[in-house]
């Protein structure tokens, strides 16, 4: 393929508009000069960005993996979450020093010009280690694939969810027979039962937390429910804007009446609330650790369909294969043997609240025993994500422009239709806008599945 023909000055801006501080640092941009473990004719350098429950989960299946594989030394190396992360290992790529097996968010992947900063995947060769397409859900998939080439391999799917106290709701009747939370499929049939739960809520705790002055949730809320209206982004070609301003105040209405009916403080701890006895939040799946470690009688569905039809938004890690000019051999067999199977073996990593992309874990008793997790498995079925462009995906240019859009409308500083308004111009710009990585618009350089 050969060496990516970007600069520093553009892997910088394409970052996402980010300044590296000065104890940014390459000390985990390893050489390969450093010695193999003992009994190991291969090294796999492997950088993820999973700190918290999700580090010790995934260096559990690390170990798992060097104790059925000694052939294999896997030197991973765990970096700081979020945009520094992907500016480091756009350089790294650039600069031919970038480890042979990474983790990406999938919605990133699109604007991480595949085939000059990534390289794609041999499906032959993690066939050989028993991953196949038919494992994965198919929508999934389809997002991994640009250009007619699979550039991401997706290890779960995490979701925005409703988790709710079971122990307020028996108290207000609002779970069924099940002892799940009842139905809901209105905005109306939504607020009424917020206004039940507030009833048997303790005084000086919200109904629910929604993040409403954070930029990031608000953002993802606004993708769930806009999917729901059936609103879209873009047309095929990425060539104009199809963003429905109607549908979009709607939504803006819907997370504003949050606030203005009492129902959620704008700054609250959400997490904290619901631990002492709010009867809801709405928080991604990764808080169930925290909420099962404070041994709480709770339950976790998926964001409600108040629009008549499900959709919760979704991300997916994903591994991905850094460009290297000199990729393959064994190493590259081992980033692949490596990566398939974390993705077979991912029940530890179900344990975080991450739905496992691999289908047959799925089916699995022990996945099944999983609880809230086995209440919002369906959530794989109808994923709300961003449009599939160079500058959407987590912590992209896209949550951060339209983002603090959406937040202005929710505590009230703009209307909501003005807000939808403002939406469609950021959008129209972004379209126009060229991805630094390689010069292109998205209509120029559009992922094509």
């Amino acid at each position: 393929m050969g060496q990516p023909g970007l600069n520093r000055r553009q892997l910088l801006a394409a970052a996402g508009g980010l300044t590296v501080a000065g104890s940014f640092g390459f000390a985990a941009l390893g050489t390969g000069a450093d010695a193999l473990a003992s009994g190991a004719q291969t090294r796999v350098r492997y950088w993820n960005l999973f700190s918290g429950g999700d580090g010790y989960n995934m260096i559990a299946m690390l170990d798992a993996f060097r104790k059925e594989n000694p052939g294999i030394d896997v030197k991973d190396s765990t970096l700081q979450w979020g945009s520094p992360f992907y500016t480091k290992l756009a350089m790294a790529a650039a600069g031919n020093r970038a480890p042979d097996l990474g983790v990406m968010h999938l919605g990133r992947v699109t604007g991480f010009s595949p085939g000059r900063l990534l390289d794609p995947w041999d499906v032959d060769l993690l066939t050989k280690y028993g991953v196949r397409e038919a494992d994965f859900n198919p929508a999934l998939w389809k997002r991994a694939v640009i250009d007619g080439k699979l550039y991401a391999l997706p290890l779960d799917i995490h979701v925005q969810l409703c988790f709710y106290r079971k122990d307020v709701l028996k108290k207000a009747g609002l779970l069924g027979d099940d002892g799940r939370m009842v139905p809901v499929t209105s905005t109306d049939e939504w607020f009424d039962v917020l206004k039940e739960a507030k009833k048997a809520t303790k005084k000086g705790l919200q109904t629910l937390g929604v993040h409403a002055n954070d930029q990031n949730f608000m953002w993802w809320f606004f993708v769930a429910f806009y999917t729901q209206l059936g609103g879209t982004y873009f047309n095929d070609a990425d060539t104009d804007v199809t963003f429905d301003t109607d549908k979009a105040t709607e939504v803006l209405e819907f997370l504003r009446r949050h606030v203005t009916e009492g129902y959620s403080i704008a700054g609250a701890a959400d997490g904290e609330q619901f631990i002492n006895g709010a009867p809801f939040t709405w928080e991604g799946n990764w808080s169930v650790p925290v909420f099962s470690g404070a041994k709480l009688d709770y339950g976790a569905t998926p964001l409600p369909p108040v629009f008549g039809k499900q959709a919760t938004h979704a991300e997916s890690h994903s591994f991905v294969l850094p460009h290297q000019s000199d990729r393959g051999g064994a190493t590259n067999e081992g980033a692949h043997q490596l990566a398939a199977y974390v993705v077979k073996h991912a029940q530890q990593w179900a344990a975080g609240g991450h739905i496992p992309a691999y289908t047959p874990t799925l089916s699995t008793a022990a996945y099944k025993k999983l609880s809230p997790q086995n209440e919002y498995v369906s959530a794989m079925d109808h994923q709300a994500t961003e449009p599939k462009v160079w500058f959407a995906g987590s912590t992209g240019i896209l949550a951060q422009r339209v983002g603090p859009i959406v937040v202005s409308s929710t505590m009230g500083s703009a209307k909501p239709d003005a807000a939808a308004r403002r939406m469609k111009s950021t959008l129209t710009a972004l379209l126009a806008m060229k991805n630094p990585m390689d010069g292109k618009t998205a209509a120029q350089g559009g992922a094509v599945a």
